[in-house]
């Protein structure tokens, strides 16, 4: 058990139902924070392969690790704004994404 601080993700039965049925091999999520939204989606789609999680907070970074430190071999994680998605993936050498978690706030376009 982690002794990270519990993080309680809103919204997060309307996100699993939009992803419901889906066959996700690499996903993208552009504000991981504590990683409640990832924990969720990572237990309901084992299939997925590369989990890369992007947040500018390098505190919610290391709490995030903590939390999913059962799928460390799947998550990649990026310290940054979801603004910057092309140039992070052309790093990470990903082509192709099958889902992607973003807010309506990019606070570098702003």
């Amino acid at each position: 058990m982690s002794n990270a601080p519990l993080h309680v993700p809103i919204m997060v039965n309307e996100m699993l139902q939009c992803l419901n049925g889906a066959k996700l091999t690499t996903f993208f999520d552009g504000t991981l924070g504590a990683g409640g939204h990832a924990r969720a989606i990572l237990e309901a789609h084992p299939e997925i392969k590369r989990y890369i999680g992007c947040d500018k907070d390098p505190e919610a970074l290391e709490i995030a690790g903590k939390n999913l430190a059962p799928w460390k071999d799947k998550i990649e994680f990026v310290h940054g704004d979801f603004c910057r998605l092309d140039e992070y993936l052309n790093e990470l050498k990903i082509d192709f994404v099958d889902g992607f978690f973003l807010t309506s706030e990019c606070h570098l376009c702003n």
